[in-house]
């Protein structure tokens, strides 16, 4: 099982379960983490362990690795989130824009992060996400799911599904089904325009409407479609055909 990682000193912050299938990548996250001020509680390192952990030790943040034995960390991440949907799920990846990445915004995860993230970035990722938002800017989280959509897109003719990409046997990305005939015509233009990247400030002006009234639009689009931040509205835009890849977007 994963060890209890309580270090003696003060720490403060999120509490945080770090899973990755590599000691030297856990031992170096809990060291910089932890000299920030940052708790960790525990490490898994397997998908397997990063369940039984974050169960028992209900974690506010979990760092999960996408590629590791046993049970990949996407399954690993969705089945958290369904036993702790408090829980704020950020993915680690050693391959930017990687197919996974995409999954794993569509399954609940808050965003994702290079192997190669510096500490200062880190500490700060990680203190961002357990306040509820989404790590990804929105244009930034558009950009990924837009390449990553046209490049399914491309590889089948109409029609046909998507063929397999690489680790597909194991992990494929879930189609986010929700019925967005709950949301009135003004909540269907704010997601479409989050889904184009536009920040509550870009979309208070883009609809001539004070940034109070765009939030409480924002908040109920969430509330109806039970998303958890604005990197999976995203990711349900494009996945319900309400944007399409190659749309204009604003940056």
């Amino acid at each position: 099982m994963g060890r209890d990682l309580n270090p003696p000193g003060k720490t403060g912050g999120p509490r945080v379960l770090i899973a990755d299938d590599e000691e030297l990548i856990r031992t170096g996250f809990r060291l910089i983490l932890t000299s920030r001020g940052i708790e960790v509680v525990g490490e898994a390192a397997d998908g397997v362990q990063a369940i039984a952990e974050a169960q028992r030790l209900r974690p506010d943040v979990l760092l999960m690795d996408i590629r590791m034995p046993h049970l990949n960390g996407l399954e690993a991440a969705k089945r958290v989130l369904r036993l702790l949907p408090d829980c704020r799920v950020l993915m680690l990846t050693t391959f930017d824009l990687d197919s996974y990445v995409y999954a794993a915004l569509a399954a609940g995860a808050s965003g994702f992060l290079l192997k190669d993230v510096t500490a200062a970035h880190l500490a700060a990722s990680v203190r961002l996400i357990n306040t509820g938002d989404a790590l990804l800017a929105p244009s930034i989280t558009r950009r990924l799911v837009e390449r990553y959509a046209t490049a399914r897109g491309a590889d089948r003719s109409p029609g046909q599904a998507p063929r397999p990409t690489a680790g597909a046997s194991v992990v494929r990305t879930p189609a986010i089904h929700r019925d967005l005939a709950a949301l009135t015509p003004r909540e269907l233009q704010v997601l479409a325009l989050m889904g184009r990247g536009l920040s509550n400030t870009d979309l208070a002006e883009a609809l001539t409407l004070s940034e109070a009234t765009v939030k409480t639009h924002v908040a109920r689009i969430f509330a109806k479609l039970a998303l958890r931040d604005r990197a999976q509205a995203v990711v349900l835009a494009y996945e319900t055909g309400l944007v399409t890849p190659g749309g204009s977007a604003a940056d």
